[in-house]
């Protein structure tokens, strides 16, 4: 009976090792989409998509468990780090520790295979690349971009020689990028990803001693990616074994040199020989991602697993998918569309393993409920604003601190986002949410209409009181409106309403309150002074309210001679009989605010009367079209033929001589027998002083204007308004100005 028992436990732990066997080597499957992907890959590949839409990914369910697979990978000699490491990157075990297995390379630490082998460390912008899919797309790669991959080292647009065997120099008119073009088109390799990996083996030197053909032994020979350049204790070891496969394939039949062109006598051969052998020994049979070469644990290729690995620099898909991000920004290539093939394990732990630089002494374990009390706020990779982002939070974004960072210095937490996103938090952008949180806000104003100028404090009342001393946050719907600080200090700026918003800093409770800022009549301007019109013309002055915000801008116009000239609404004068009379423009807000402008009514004058330049533009008695570099008195003088008499005076109405210059403001007054008959105002766009030129003195003038310190009148407003549309001159205008200082734009003087 016993023996039965015996019989059925060994064929039950017979299956169990069969069953284990199978679900470690069951076939790999591919998913496309970010929702085929496990929740904890999830909200790193949307903010991803959301940045990028073009970028599509697929996963690539290994069916291996993750502790199988960091044991497989966890071998001595499989994985290295550099030697000057610090301890947590390295295999301290007895007998292994610092032990090189190549010249400054020592084995790594389980932490540091773990940390590299856990996809979900590396799914933002810039690491996501060692991810990439390394086929070669003719509509992506180009010589342009493979420059830009190369730009900083010694292949950037530089034309290729070589030595041969003999130690004679060969020259190409053809540069590195030319090459490399080629061998990704051959290889049916990326030549991005062959530039970058390039940059990655040989570093920026032409002199690097694999590519240097000047290896005793092996002169005239190039292995651009350190292929066959297994680990050897002999100096120069991995060097010499990488140019003895360049050399001779290490014993390969000749249908494999051949197929992947060995010799690499020349450095085409080496470059093109070398993709062939990438994209045939790894891209062409399902180790097409940089991570999949350097970790092999995709079954496409039908053999074991684990050993067909490129490199052993743990850190290599790491440190190459940052150059190759770098080359994709410089050419402008991060909006192509572009794929991604990330794995997936079993089992995998809930929180990823963590970068061996970050030290756990830095830490407290925590888990405390948080939000973000700032806006546009980075979570990173790692502690420190050298890591790469992840996302960005905003105010009140709530999140769960797993680790309170205690570093000397700047001070990082670890926080779990809402959405499961894991990352690093510079800790003065993180506030704890209290165990009484405010619950109501209540708000008071005594009078929700408040003057232009005035300033008044809103008064808040927090329920329940043991949370009446927590922070709020006072936003303005709209600040050119009104303002408002963090103590409730609520300032008008100019008419119209806002809405001021009280909200709690830990929660939604807010509460908000509507304003409305009531701006007063203070002026009128008129945009002339003194007129001269003859019996049946009609003309029109136009009156500014002053501020421009004033909530009521009617305008009352009055004659005080009706006989003489009548003027209607709009400011619209006619003229009946000849004489004089003052024209009245009136606030309707405060008739106490008044405008005046003088109107003569003289003879009737023939238009055959005076002829002006066709340069000049005339309409409705206004003149522009005055070229600022001929203005004098005696240059408008010779644009008007007239037997009568011609008099210019500047805005000030003084009498001009021929040599003053004419500006804005500045009268042209048509004479007979000592009395005016007409009277032209000049417009010279740009001159906001009247002086006649464009300087830096009129970019003042008209800041000052902008910004209600010194309001200047209504011709000069006409002036400066550059984009002559007919509204009130704007900062746009400002800078139309400055442009035309700079001489990079001149201002157009015809109206």
């Amino acid at each position: 009976m016993k023996k039965k028992y015996w019989f059925i436990t060994i064929l039950f732990l017979l299956m169990s090792v069969s069953l284990f066997l199978y679900f470690q080597v069951m076939a790999s499957t591919k998913l496309e989409g970010i929702e085929s992907f496990p929740s904890s890959y999830q909200p790193y590949l949307k903010e991803l998509a959301k940045k990028h839409p073009n970028w599509k990914f697929t996963a690539l369910y290994t069916n291996l468990d993750w502790n199988y697979v960091i044991n497989q990978e966890n071998v001595f000699g499989k994985n290295l780090v550099p030697k000057n490491y610090s301890d947590s990157w390295k295999n301290t075990t007895p007998g292994q520790y610092n032990v090189e297995i190549d010249s400054g390379w020592v084995d790594s630490s389980r932490q540091a295979v773990e940390y590299c082998m856990d996809p979900r460390n590396f799914l933002n912008e810039v690491r996501l690349f060692q991810f990439e899919g390394l086929s070669y797309d003719e509509h992506t790669n180009n010589l342009s971009g493979i420059e830009k991959i190369l730009y900083g080292t010694e292949f950037y647009n530089t034309k290729v020689s070589y030595l041969d065997a003999n130690g004679n120099t060969i020259s190409m008119n053809e540069k590195y990028a030319d090459l490399i073009l080629r061998g990704g088109q051959t290889s049916k390799v990326s030549p991005y990803h062959l530039a970058s990996r390039i940059k990655q083996e040989v570093g920026p030197f032409l002199s690097h001693s694999s590519i240097s053909g000047k290896v005793e032994g092996f002169k005239g020979l190039y292995n651009f990616y350190n292929i066959g350049a297994t680990s050897s204790a002999e100096p120069m070891g991995a060097i010499k074994n990488g140019l003895q496969y360049a050399k001779d394939g290490k014993g390969a039949s000749q249908a494999t040199k051949d197929k992947y062109l060995i010799p690499w006598s020349t450095k085409e051969r080496a470059i093109t020989g070398g993709g062939i052998f990438i994209g045939s020994s790894y891209i062409n049979v399902g180790q097409n991602t940089i991570y999949l070469q350097k970790f092999d644990v995709n079954d496409d290729r039908g053999d074991d697993l684990f050993w067909h690995q490129y490199m052993t620099n743990v850190l290599a898909p790491y440190s190459e998918s940052k150059s190759i991000y770098n080359g994709y920004q410089k050419s402008g290539l991060l909006e192509t569309p572009m794929f991604f093939i990330i794995p997936v394990y079993h089992n995998m732990p809930t929180i990823p393993t963590q970068s061996p630089n970050i030290s756990i002494n830095d830490f407290r374990q925590d888990n405390t409920k948080v939000y973000c009390n700032g806006n546009n706020v980075n979570v990173r990779t790692g502690p420190s604003s050298s890591y790469e982002i992840i996302t960005t939070v905003n105010q009140q974004d709530k999140m769960t601190r797993i680790a309170k960072g205690k570093q000397t210095g700047e001070r990082w937490d670890k926080v779990i986002l809402e959405n499961g996103i894991i990352g690093y938090i510079y800790q003065n952008y993180v506030t704890e949410i209290p165990a009484v949180q405010i619950e109501k806000i209540e708000l008071n104003l005594d009078n929700a209409t408040l003057q232009k100028g005035e300033r008044r404090k809103l008064q808040v009342n927090i329920l329940p009181k043991e949370a009446s001393n927590h922070k709020l946050r006072f936003t303005s719907s709209n600040p050119s409106i009104a303002t408002v600080d963090n103590e409730g200090n609520i300032q008008a700026i100019r008419s119209g309403t806002a809405i001021i918003t009280v909200k709690a800093e830990e929660n939604d409770v807010q509460n908000q309150i509507t304003i409305t800022v009531y701006s007063k009549v203070t002026g009128i301007h008129l945009d002339q002074n003194e007129i001269y019109m003859q019996v049946g013309d009609t003309f029109q002055i136009n009156g500014i309210i002053e501020p421009e915000d004033a909530n009521d801008s009617t305008i009352i116009y009055e004659s005080s001679n009706t006989e003489v000239a009548t003027i209607q609404e709009k400011g619209i004068i006619t003229a009946k009989q000849i004489g004089e009379t003052n024209l009245l423009a009136i606030a309707n807000e405060n008739p106490s605010i008044q405008a005046q402008c003088k109107l003569f009514v003289v003879r009737t004058m023939d238009d055959s009367e005076i002829h002006f330049d066709s340069s000049l533009t005339v309409e409705s008695l206004e003149v522009s079209g005055v070229d600022v570099n001929e203005n004098t008195v005696a240059n408008i003088k010779q644009k008007i033929t007239t037997d009568l008499e011609i008099e210019i005076v500047n805005y000030k109405n003084e009498i001009l001589q021929d040599t003053d210059i004419v500006g804005t403001g500045s009268k042209i007054r048509v004479k007979e027998d000592g009395k005016i008959l007409r009277q032209y105002q000049i417009v010279v766009y740009g001159d906001a002083n009247g002086d006649g030129r464009i300087t830096s003195v009129d970019l003042l003038v008209l800041q000052r204007h902008i910004l209600e310190i010194e309001p200047i009148e209504a011709i000069f407003r006409k002036a400066t308004n550059i984009n002559k549309n007919g509204k009130k001159p704007t900062s746009v205008d400002l800078l139309l100005i400055q442009r035309h200082i700079l001489g990079l734009q001149i201002i157009e003087q015809r109206g």
